[in-house]
């Protein structure tokens, strides 16, 4: 029997931005933020170590981030942090590397008996082909939720089809780019910051407009960013590097 996918508040952490499991004293430091949902950092089948050179490069209007996406692998994953899950007050969902469809259906696979797991939230590498894509939608259809975090290049052109194969949402994910270091090494990364903000509120818009269920995301730095997302259409939205602010205020 499929899960459904209801939000009690509208408003979530983006993957990445809390760990691997609720912590009760995250929400103390923001303030007692109400979130509607947790979602857990990227987790790939086998563990991945953290790349050999992390960077943090700030730009005008936000940052861009290298860290190679560490985690324990979902075997570890489920080992250490179900339990955690399972105890939350808040559901989970699960955000999954998904670049593999037949790995990516094996992890879909195992989080299914798990309580507490509300979806499974897939991200993909910058532009992965659309039938790659797809490929995964068929093959992780069954009990959990599939919400698809796709660039904003793919959220108009693919997001609409996702949906009528059976995909239950669309989030847009954190759009990359590249930046000089002090050494002159270019370095490619995630891209965080208010600056995003008007490019993701327009997706998000046209998104809701063609009828997509989209989670709003990308440069949310107030309420007032949370408040536009809703009135455009979103159903929900994900703050990522907000969070880390502690003078944040929702």
């Amino acid at each position: 029997m499929k899960r459904d996918l209801y939000f009690s508040k509208p408003l979530m952490n983006a993957a990445g931005s809390l760990g691997f499991a609720p912590d009760p004293r995250d929400f103390e430091n923001l303030g007692g933020l109400q979130l509607g949902a947790f979602v857990t950092n990227p987790i790939s089948l086998r563990p991945r170590q953290p790349t050999a050179q992390p960077a943090v490069l700030e730009y005008p209007g936000g940052f861009l981030l290298h860290t190679g996406l560490p985690n324990p692998g979902i075997h570890a994953a489920l080992k250490k942090f179900s339990a955690k899950w399972s105890r939350s007050d808040l559901p989970i969902i699960v955000h999954l590397m998904a670049d593999r469809p037949e790995e990516t259906q094996q992890m879909a696979r195992m989080l299914e008996s798990h309580e507490n797991v509300m979806a499974v939230e897939l991200g993909f590498a910058p532009l992965l082909a659309d039938d790659i894509i797809l490929m995964t939608l068929e093959m992780c259809l069954g009990e959990l939720p599939l919400i698809f975090s796709l660039p904003v290049e793919q959220v108009l052109s693919l997001g609409p089809r996702l949906m009528q194969e059976g995909a239950q949402a669309i989030s847009v994910s954190a759009p990359r780019g590249s930046l000089t270091m002090e050494d002159g090494r270019l370095t490619t990364g995630r891209l965080f910051g208010p600056a995003l903000f008007p490019q993701t509120l327009r997706i998000v818009e046209s998104a809701a407009k063609l009828g997509a269920p989209i989670i709003g995301s990308g440069g949310i730095y107030s309420k007032q960013n949370a408040d536009a997302m809703l009135s455009v259409g979103a159903l929900a939205v994900q703050v990522d590097a907000a969070l880390w602010n502690p003078t944040l205020s929702f």
